[in-house]
């Protein structure tokens, strides 16, 4: 190539040459191919390089025209212009000053080699390029030469930006450190909007740390790529293709939310980046977000990737089985169509793992529920817009409102209240959510009203007051317990121990709900139950001495039974029957406490009660349950003077108690508990 030819200036750029502009594609984000890099053509006459000449040539290669541009490096054909330094060490062109350097050149006018090499400005001193290697050396600044760094082979000098209007590709004239010298020139290329080849005060080139960034991601140094990333932007903040780097680097360190925001803002600087779509389309299929994601995948008619694109149908199709199941009440499917969403794509969904947990929430597996909920994805990207939804409600806000009822099942009252608040104030308008609003309230309501009045010693009327709470939320599994304490107070043990059931259904590791169920079983004498209530807690707080001792208790009071049981020859195993009024006689006098059950085989309420006196028998193993059939024992039937069945006789150390006639099952079990005391 010879370093001297004729170049001669047209008033403006050819046609053909301004054709053979073409903008450059957007493919420097792709982190996984290899990141853009030229070799800098040390023999192109815009190069401020000169290769390594003889001394013979030497006096032609001084005479050859060069041309040093950066950012702006394009030729201009406009008047003169005023030098000005810009922070990476260019020279622009400010309109309205005089140049009498320039001011006499004409087009086809060429610098004759007696001019010498081309001054280049680099911080406040003029260099005088020479040498292949890129070194300068400094001079002194003459009025009749123009310091400039950006030389045209005609000798104009380029306002900053017009080499963007004439070509893509730039060339950045360097005065950082690195592998590049002062006056060396870093070819880059501007991609969505931004100057890709922007320096910093050190004269650190954009396009260099990006390429770094993209050496980092390829080792799977994430967290460095992303730093580096990092200062690319701050280098071209308007650049997309470093804010889709900088969502895979995101994306690779499970941080979605950022890199949703970081896509969207790629496709904000440039709406037809492709690669920006397609990436916010996949982030979105791991967000369970189908609408959004379809939105992407599909723009501007562009045809999708169709792994993507089976994906997402496969998600619709998940979504709708599980709206469809929700409707009729059917959480099982719900359950497993949501496992199956997340199993194909969707890991990353904060609404289908509350989905999940709602299904747990009706089946009444709170504490599964709630394990569930709180591994909920910590995702800031519900800002965005179009918001996502899930059930006609907008997805953060059915998420908040799942957290909040299993908050209020588990007696986090606050929290339910705030999570419910929060949901209702993003979703104003859906009738769901503020149905659960108005259900948090009065559950709350009546709970603190449930234990003002306990405080004051009005059972009855606390456990009222609870009972309104559990209409409004039949999972509340304190408002269940606060009232079984209710109970226990008015000794009426027996419901007690209903109330403590639901509410250990519901949560069956709720420690006040066994103590007090293993208190009740204890006050009408099932202390196997009372010990097995016991044993569990005392794992659950070894250290607590209060629970050791009332287990103690407990397992003394089951001895004790046991060798009354022997001495009674075992009467209190199973319903005993009495068929003459000799043996009646025998048993009644039996220490303890009697239960007579006159009954007719012919008589539908003896038959319907007849089970239960089995229960009682095994409820109540101290008490001996015995059995007189009046059809069959007339003469013992007409010395008891029975007249009408089923009739109940309670004898206590051999002296009749009580007697009643076609009682409840209530009432007959009442009438057990206290003669029992």
């Amino acid at each position: 190539m010879s370093h001297s030819r004729s170049l001669s200036l047209e008033p403006a750029i050819t046609g053909r040459f301004r054709d053979s502009l073409s903008l450059q594609r957007h493919d420097d984000d792709d982190v996984i191919n290899k990141p853009d890099f030229r070799e800098l053509d040390l023999g192109s006459p815009v190069s401020t390089l000169m290769p390594r000449v003889s001394s013979s040539s030497a006096s032609s290669a001084a005479a050859t025209p060069t041309s040093s541009s950066g950012s702006s490096g394009s030729a201009s054909g406009k008047p003169s212009v005023t030098c000005k330094k810009s922070h990476s060490g260019e020279i622009s062109g400010v309109p309205g000053s005089a140049m009498p350097a320039v001011k006499n050149l004409k087009p086809g006018h060429r610098r004759s080699s007696s001019t010498g090499k081309p001054l280049i400005f680099s911080g406040s001193s003029f260099y005088s390029a020479s040498g292949g290697s890129g070194a300068t050396s400094a001079v002194s600044p003459s009025p009749a030469v123009l310091p400039a760094g950006n030389i045209c082979p005609s000798g104009r000098i380029l306002k900053t930006g017009m080499a963007a209007r004439t070509s893509s590709r730039t060339e950045t004239l360097c005065t950082g450190s690195g592998n590049y010298g002062h006056g060396n020139v870093v070819r880059s290329a501007g991609v969505g909007g931004g100057t890709a080849g922007n320096l910093n005060h050190s004269g650190e080139s954009s396009e260099e740390v990006k390429r770094l960034g993209n050496d980092m991601y390829r080792r799977g140094n994430f967290s460095e790529a992303l730093s580096l990333y990092d200062r690319a932007i701050s280098l071209s903040p308007e650049n997309a293709a470093y804010r889709s780097n900088r969502a895979a680097a995101l994306t690779a360190l499970k941080r979605l939310g950022e890199a949703v925001k970081e896509c969207l803002e790629a496709v904000r600087l440039d709406p037809s980046y492709s690669r920006a779509h397609q990436r916010l389309a996949s982030l979105y299929l791991r967000l369970g977000e189908a609408e959004n994601a379809r939105r992407h995948l599909c723009f501007s008619g562009q045809c999708p990737d169709q792994t993507d694109l089976q994906r997402l149908q496969t998600l619709e199709k998940h979504l709708r089985r599980c709206w469809e199941a929700r409707k009729i009440g059917d959480w099982r499917t719900v359950i497993k169509e949501t496992d199956a969403a997340i199993a194909k794509g969707a890991d990353s969904s904060p609404q289908l793992v509350a989905c999940k947990a709602e299904a747990l929430l009706r089946l009444n597996q709170i504490e599964d529920s709630d394990f569930c909920i709180s591994s909920v994805p910590r995702n800031d990207h519900y800002h965005t817009q179009p918001q996502a939804k899930l059930f006609g409600m907008v997805a953060e806000a059915y998420v908040l409102s799942i957290q909040s009822q299993v908050d209020m099942a588990l007696g986090r009252f606050e929290n339910g209240v705030v999570k419910a608040e929060r949901a209702a104030v993003l979703d104003q308008t859906n009738p769901e959510l503020v149905s659960v609003l108005n259900n948090v309230k009065m559950v709350v309501k009546a709970r603190t009203r449930g234990n003002e009045l306990f405080s004051t010693g009005r059972y009855s009327e606390a456990s009222v007051a609870y009972g309104d709470g559990l209409e409004h939320d039949g999972s509340n599994s304190v408002l269940y317990c606060n009232r079984a304490a209710c109970w226990y107070k008015l000794g009426l043990w027996e419901k007690s121990v209903e109330d403590c059931n639901q509410a250990l259904k519901i949560h069956p590791s709720y420690i006040k709900a066994l103590l007090r169920r293993a208190a009740s079983y204890g006050k009408f004498g099932r202390w196997e139950d009372a010990v097995r209530d016991y044993e569990f807690v005392r794992r659950e707080l070894p250290g607590d001495g209060e629970v050791a001792e009332s287990l103690e208790r407990a397992k003394t009071a089951v001895m004790n039974r046991s060798q009354e049981s022997k001495s009674l020859g075992g009467y209190n195993n199973q319903v005993e029957a009495v068929s003459t009024l000799d043996k009646f006689k025998n048993v009644v006098s039996l220490p303890g406490v009697s239960v007579f059950h006159f009954k007719s085989s012919s008589n539908r309420q003896c038959e319907e009660i007849s089970p239960f006196i089995n229960t009682l028998c095994l409820r109540y193993p101290l008490v001996h349950f015995f059995m007189v059939d009046v059809e069959e024992s007339l003469a013992l039937a007409k010395a008891e003077s029975i007249r009408k069945v089923p009739t109940f006789k309670m004898y206590k150390n051999g002296d009749k108690v009580k007697e009643m006639i076609c009682p409840s099952h209530q009432f007959l079990e009442d009438s057990i508990k206290q003669i029992i005391l």
